[in-house]
């Protein structure tokens, strides 16, 4: 188990590299190339909050069916 958690992480640190080592050759305005570096976080933090709260109203779906 923890063999596979160090190989994912692995893996995203290497992506992360790759990501903003592109980010940073891109030739456009610092404050757009900012805002392009951002938004793969801000997509995962929206998948993150929107799974929590499906997760959670299937709890409670769950609860009123027992």
């Amino acid at each position: 188990m923890l063999k596979n958690k160090k190989l994912i992480l692995l893996i995203f640190l290497l992506f992360g590299f790759g990501y903003f080592s592109a980010m940073s050759n891109l030739e456009i305005n610092s404050f757009l190339k900012s805002q392009v570096a951002l938004m793969p976080l801000q997509a995962i933090a929206l998948i993150y909050i929107t799974y929590l709260r499906w997760s959670r109203t299937q709890d409670k779906a769950n609860s009123y069916k027992s």
